[in-house]
């Protein structure tokens, strides 16, 4: 007889990102992090109409070696796994039997109606609050989908895991508005990828360049710093550095996106690189005179420790979460100043740049979270609302 296994691990979000194609975003990493790590002592919690259920051990074990796989043959192998566990007998492991339930990628929390696990102690964990807090950078209707997401976390939630402490206020702050008291919550901050050696050493351009890393959307302020660099280009010509913008398009960009295809002042001074994979992010980070991240509101900001733990300086928007990461390290500037930032970027491109020495020489104590870290956290506060 196989016994029970003491978590249950929501993998919805993983299964739909493989399914569509997508190139996984950093909530995805997070969720095959938590994988990795319980993989063997969870069961799946999967989709199938509307109804949420428990694979059982075996099965579990099949689906999250094909999560880890990847995209190869995914569909013919999730297919055939769907297959299997519909014809199968649930028995005993649809049911929660008072176990405690992950879901640390936000799939599904607006759905209310449709949880059908039972008697289990649900942990989520929360990325940010920013389509409640700052609606007009996300999708129309984002907001209250956001919001049921996180009533859903007020109400059902044992216990939150944040990636920070300001997502914790933010968190607490919407609770005290909406006549809630929020769950017991944990600051983890997560683990750090990137901290690789390029297999090409050579540097991928000839010229100065600077980074941005992220989807290109509106709260991300790619339009400051594209105008910026159509500024630059007219005064300095074939002399102004190179930008090198590596992320998707997203939403609530269509200024940006103009910038990028229509102004002829930056052609061949911007550098789009939609897809990117993380090899290729390290070679350009390993080079670059430093990350530009002007961003109005994050949640965490994983390029930001990205670049410092990849030893490339930063130069970021001056807003809390950034702080309680980096401390005094990055030179910080309001997203809303247009000229700091300007001479912030030409300060930074020469060779000899006296204040991008003293960035680095601010970076030699810097301490990049591990993945590590966040488990040991997480692995010692997991018992404590267990027996709750």
């Amino acid at each position: 007889m196989i016994l029970q296994r003491d978590i249950l691990l929501d993998v919805r979000r993983l299964i739909w990102r493989i399914w569509v194609g997508g190139m996984p975003t950093g909530v995805d990493h997070v969720c095959l992090a938590y994988l990795q790590q319980y993989a063997q002592n969870a069961q799946a919690v999967v989709e199938r109409g509307r109804v949420r259920r428990v694979l059982s051990p075996a099965q579990s074990d099949r689906l999250f070696s094909i999560l880890r796989f990847g995209m190869a043959g995914f569909k013919r192998n999730i297919s055939m796994l769907g297959i299997r566990a519909a014809l199968s007998n649930f028995g005993d492991g649809q049911r929660g039997m008072g176990r405690l339930y992950l879901n640390v990628g936000h799939t599904g929390l607006e759905q209310t109606s449709s949880m059908a696990l039972l008697d289990v102690k649900p942990i989520y964990l929360i990325h940010d609050l920013i389509p409640i807090t700052h609606p007009e950078y996300c999708r129309v209707g984002e907001d209250a989908r956001h919001a049921e997401r996180v009533r859903t976390i007020l109400h059902r939630g044992r216990g939150v895991i944040a990636n920070s402490d300001d997502t914790v206020a933010a968190l607490r702050q919407f609770a005290a508005s909406d006549g809630r008291e929020p769950p017991p919550a944990l600051t983890a901050y997560l683990g750090t990828r990137l901290m690789i050696e390029p297999r090409e050493a050579s540097p991928p351009l000839d010229r100065p360049y600077f980074v941005m890393l992220g989807t290109i959307e509106g709260r991300k302020n790619h339009l400051l710093i594209l105008n910026i660099w159509r500024d630059l280009v007219t005064s300095m010509g074939d002399k102004a550095p190179v930008l090198v913008v590596i992320g998707k398009r997203g939403w609530e960009c269509e200024q940006a996106v103009d910038l990028l295809e229509r102004c002829q002042q930056i052609k061949g001074h911007v550098l789009e690189l939609p897809h990117c994979p993380d090899e290729e992010v390290a070679r350009y980070f390993r080079h670059a005179r430093a990350l530009l991240f002007p961003s109005f509101t994050e949640g965490y900001g994983m390029p930001l420790i990205e670049a410092l733990a990849s030893g490339l300086p930063v130069i970021a928007s001056d807003i809390g979460v950034f702080h309680e990461l980096a401390g005094d390290i990055p030179e910080y500037f309001s997203p809303l100043d247009g000229m700091g930032w300007r001479k912030a970027i030409e300060a930074y491109a020469p060779e000899d740049s006296n204040p991008r020495a003293r960035q680095l020489a601010r970076m030699s104590g810097f301490h990049a979270p591990t993945w590590e870290e966040h488990f040991a956290k997480v692995d010692a506060w997991l018992p404590t609302i267990a027996k709750g």
